[in-house]
């Protein structure tokens, strides 16, 4: 054979081969659409289950017994579920595979004991040893605590002294209830009024935790371990305050306990509930009761209602959602369905996006108002409805979707109101966060209230990439201004190592996708060097099967960062999606992540795993978004797909 027919025969058999992939790839993208299809509901949204970890439905069981409303079948199926989680040392984690925390452990073990496990169990004993071995139930967070007071486990002076008046305090003073995050401020107001209140759990049979405590609990002296200098200057007018508090007017506190109930009863939200998260419902929930609400009253029938909306209810065991995200899936799933580019998606992604627009808050003027007082609302909460407090990261990612779909004038509306609202809420500092601007006042993250550390919402990476994503796409000219002050925020926020923290999903790889596909569509060049800065970390943490993941433990080790034991779908994806924005398509690390993603599809066409994908605040509390795994890596095939076809070069072998 000549050089000229060997040539030529090589060029065949690349050309079949490209074929083949091609045909490989898109035989995937086309039953990923089609799985994701199947889970659309028949109003045209998306909403997949939302885990926590065993605090939430220990919680529910502890509520059950506070109320003295107990649900005997349910609180077995959710005991069923806490067991379930429990790690080999007794304790419990805050996500899968995780190490054990001492608070949700705590809760854990008395919801069990609540529900009736016996305490000489194997499982109990053990339980009981991994918090005795940590230092005991006095050891455990704030949350934690109140609970074990409202229980009478442990004196009242062992949980942080925030009296109810405190509602009734001046904006200007140091601590106000806009000066903390949204969450904070819906789970604290129902909560300072049970504790002025000294609220007591029914507890109808007397179940009590004693055994959990070194020290027996009226001996403790030690509730508030100092954190910082600043930290013990609060614990010291904190103990000043528990001492004055007999002082207090009685007419005051029954001004302060009014005003208390007027604010949260006016954000209630139907059945949907304060906040629409759990922690917040709860608090409010018996807050009412407390208050002498009847249990046949409107509003309490509302709030029992909006906790049992949270329920996922199995055959054989239950738990309970920290709250839905039907307009955050919604969107993502649209946006994965548009990059495919097909024709079949295009009736099924308008009627998602017509449900959005439903959705989108244009008349309640919420809480973060306070910051912005002349600004008209354009936003969408994350949850079915949640109107004083639309996000600012679903409002870029809907806002994005409907530009993308160009579905007419409603949508051209909609956008404009999104975009409007949005660059009204840029912090000082040029970034976004995610529900208020310049929610910065990091001295009350050391008042003993706050030890969970996440009482603000300060601007992050990841939210300003994704209105930063939105401004740049549509380009108008009185966006530029914003555009530059948020593009110099991410400047400086860039890790020296190339990557950017991920506040809202895990973490470096969420937060460095999120940045980086928000350059892509501002225009950035990927020449430049920040951006090839970030490409070069990305593909060191390619692991060696192809994938990439990371583990939660990054947020208390930031040397992880990048770093898992196995790859997941989800976060191989966003390393895909990150390395595509910066025009890596033909390089080997996303042939082989491409790769990784088609060999671990399901026999659904959609992926699935175990893995916690996001942090609700970092370092105590995070979730598992069950579509993740589902919508992410069809995004991610497709945009590879349509880099192929642009390029001109075909798709590559990415076995």
């Amino acid at each position: 054979m000549d050089d000229v027919a060997r040539m030529k025969q090589l060029a065949r058999a690349w050309q079949r081969n490209v074929e083949d992939d091609t045909r490989r790839l898109d035989r995937a993208v086309d039953r990923a659409v089609a799985g994701l299809l199947d889970h659309q509901r028949s109003d045209g949204h998306w909403c997949f289950e939302l885990e926590a970890d065993c605090t939430i439905p220990s919680e529910y069981i502890l509520m059950m017994h506070f109320m003295d409303e107990i649900d005997a079948t349910l609180q077995h199926k959710l005991a069923v579920y806490i067991r379930s989680w429990q790690n080999s040392d007794g304790g419990w984690p805050l996500y899968y595979q995780g190490e054990t925390d001492l608070s949700c452990t705590v809760k854990a073990y008395y919801a069990l004991k609540l529900a009736g496990d016996d305490p000489a169990a194997s499982h109990m004993r053990r339980a009981r040893e991994a918090v005795l071995a940590r230092g005991g139930a006095a050891r455990a967070n704030v949350f934690t605590r109140i609970a074990l007071a409202q229980f009478q486990q442990i004196p009242w002076r062992g949980v942080p002294f925030m009296p109810v008046e405190v509602v009734l305090l001046p904006r200007w003073f140091p601590f106000h209830l806009s000066k903390v995050s949204y969450w904070s401020r819906t789970v604290m107001v129902p909560l300072m009024l049970l504790c002025s209140l000294r609220a007591q759990a029914a507890n109808p049979r007397k179940v009590q935790v004693r055994e959990l405590f070194v020290v027996p609990p009226e001996q403790e002296r030690h509730y508030f371990p100092a954190r910082s200098l600043l930290n013990k200057v609060f614990v010291v007018l904190d103990r000043a305050g528990r001492l004055l508090e007999p002082l207090i007017p009685g007419f005051v506190r029954r001004h302060a306990i009014h005003r208390a109930e007027t604010w949260f009863v006016e954000r209630l939200n139907g059945v949907n509930g304060l906040g629409a998260i759990f922690p917040a419902m709860v608090n409010a929930y018996e807050s009412l009761a407390v208050l002498g609400y009847a249990p046949d009253h409107p509003l309490r029938r509302q709030a029992w209602e909006a906790l049992r909306r949270l329920l996922v209810i199995g055959e054989d065991r239950a738990y309970c959602q920290p709250c839905v995200s039907p307009i955050w899936d919604t969107a993502l799933v649209c946006l994965a369905l548009n990059e495919t580019r097909e024709p079949g998606v295009r009736e099924p992604v308008r009627r998602a996006l017509d449900w959005l627009c439903e959705r989108q808050v244009c008349q309640l003027r919420g809480d973060w108002a306070d910051q912005a007082p002349d600004l008209p609302c354009g936003g969408w909460a994350f949850q079915y409805a949640n109107p004083h407090y639309p996000d600012l990261d679903d409002t870029a990612a809907v806002a994005w979707a409907l530009d993308e779909f160009q579905g007419g004038e409603h949508h051209l509306t909609a956008i404009r109101h999104a975009i409007d609202w949005l660059r009204g809420l840029q912090s000082k500092n040029g970034g976004f966060a995610a529900f208020d601007a310049d929610n910065t006042h990091y001295y009350l993250n050391e008042i003993p209230f706050a030890d969970h550390g996440a009482l603000l919402d300060p601007p992050t990476a990841d939210v300003s990439a994704r209105v930063l994503a939105l401004m740049g796409r549509l380009g108008r000219e009185q966006d530029h201004p914003a555009i530059e002050r948020c593009l110099a925020f991410l400047r400086r926020a860039q890790e020296p190592e190339g990557c950017w923290f991920g506040r809202w999903g895990t973490n470096y790889i969420y937060g460095t996708w999120s940045v980086l596909t928000a350059l892509e569509q501002a225009g950035v060049s990927a020449e430049e060097e920040w951006v090839r800065q970030a490409v070069t970390w990305f593909k060191s943490c390619q692991r060696s099967d192809g994938g990439w993941g990371e583990t939660n433990d990054s947020y208390q080790n930031p040397q992880l960062a990048g770093q898992a034991q196995v790859s997941t779908a989800h976060q191989t994806a966003w390393a895909l999606l990150g390395l595509l924005a910066a025009g890596e398509v033909h390089s080997q690390e996303v042939q082989r992540g491409i790769g990784w993603l088609l060999e671990h599809q399901g026999e659904d066409g959609l992926w699935d795993e175990p893995w916690f994908t996001a942090p609700g605040f970092p370092r105590v509390f995070y979730l598992k978004y069950h579509g993740y795994a589902r919508f992410f890596p069809l995004w991610a095939l497709a945009k590879y797909r349509n880099a192929c076809a642009a390029s001109g070069a075909g798709v590559p072998d990415a076995t």
